[in-house]
């Protein structure tokens, strides 16, 4: 186990009361590999854990699968090409995907920011995925889907609900966003997350595939199994990044305001993304932005997104008030007894 307090680099420090929290928090997931990372006012302290032995790179420096972590990312290409005039959130998906091609009229009303926000009235996922799907669910459920099928998908789809009327999850919804956008720039995706997000935030270490072998973390079956790296086939924008803990925590702090001078349209996604935006489920009690999860906590409003993938699992999330942020991974799908998410969570709305 490794325990490391850095102002915004990595460097040895002495043990605090965040360490020793984060330990203990550590103790409570079981997971071949653990990381918790923490950075307050830029300060970090990364703790380092799981039940199987260290390898020769940190844990902190490997790369993780985010899963549907990877959302927040979308969100924030989707605000820099808004600030920068480029798209509107208003615009439709059908007419820059296929410009005169006939659509159902629900499908044609869909818009970029309901795509993104889960309330375009697709299903979790197209409705001919499963079959290829399910013999292949345990090790490689998306690979065999590739990005033109996603959008024949959707340009035949039947929204279950008019756009804009009810939140639903929705991996089809967010990866027919990537493929709108990269439509609508003439840029490949990867190209365009890397331009748009990655270069200008400084993530290095933020990749949409496999890195260098022996870079990236092994994820595991409930039964400790390795399993290989996740395809995710067409389903890109949705849920394919893979990050390193100390990458995640550099994203966040661009949320808090800690990423240096910036272009104008960066500084403007970033502010638009944290911003509340509707309200979900039993009596609206649910609060959403464009990207994030938005809770209350005893210490102002939380933002998080959760994310995992057959054997890894990845948490984000900060305190824009405090300056308090929290990256969480782990080589180990949820399981019965599984404390990954709330672990996390209650350091992001408890710790002072």
């Amino acid at each position: 186990m490794t325990d490391v307090t850095v102002p915004r680099v990595d460097a040895p420090g002495s043990p605090s009361t965040t360490a020793r929290l984060l330990a203990g928090a550590a103790a409570r997931i079981d997971a071949p590999d653990v990381v918790l990372a923490l950075s307050r006012d830029g300060v970090r302290t990364v703790h380092t854990g799981g039940s199987a032995e260290p390898g020769p790179v940190p844990r902190e420096r490997l790369h993780h699968e985010l899963g549907s972590a990877s959302k927040p990312y979308a969100g924030l290409l989707l605000a820099r090409l808004v600030a920068q005039g480029r798209v509107r959130y208003e615009d439709r998906a059908a007419d820059l995907l296929a410009p005169g091609l006939p659509v159902h009229p629900a499908v044609r009303r869909i818009t970029l920011r309901q795509l993104l926000t889960h309330t375009s009235g697709l299903p979790g996922l197209p409705a001919d995925f499963y079959p290829q799907a399910v013999p292949r669910w345990s090790t490689d459920p998306y690979g065999n889907y590739p990005a033109d099928r996603v959008v024949r998908a959707f340009l035949r789809a039947r929204p279950r609900h008019r756009p804009g009327t009810r939140w639903r999850y929705s991996n089809f919804a967010v990866s027919v966003l990537g493929h709108t956008l990269a439509a609508a720039t003439g840029t490949p995706w990867e190209v365009l997350l890397h331009q748009q997000v990655l270069a200008p935030l400084g993530l290095g270490a933020t990749l949409l595939r496999p890195g260098p072998d022996g870079t990236d973390a092994t994820g595991h079956r409930r039964d400790g199994t390795p399993l290989p790296a996740l395809d995710t086939g067409g389903f890109t924008a949705a849920g394919a990044l893979r990050a390193t803990p100390l990458d995640l925590l550099t994203f966040l702090e661009a949320h808090l305001g800690a990423a240096g001078p910036q272009d104008p349209s960066m500084t403007a996604a970033l502010t638009e993304v944290v911003r509340p935006l509707l309200r979900r489920g039993w009596r609206h009690a649910h609060t959403h932005t464009l990207t994030w999860f938005h809770h209350p906590s005893p210490y102002g409003p939380v933002l998080f997104h959760a994310g995992a993938t057959l054997g890894q699992q990845a948490f984000l999330g900060f305190r824009p008030g405090t300056g308090l942020a929290v990256a969480a991974t782990a080589t180990r799908r949820v399981h019965r007894k599984d404390t990954f998410v709330a672990t996390a969570y209650e350091l992001l709305t408890e710790t002072p």
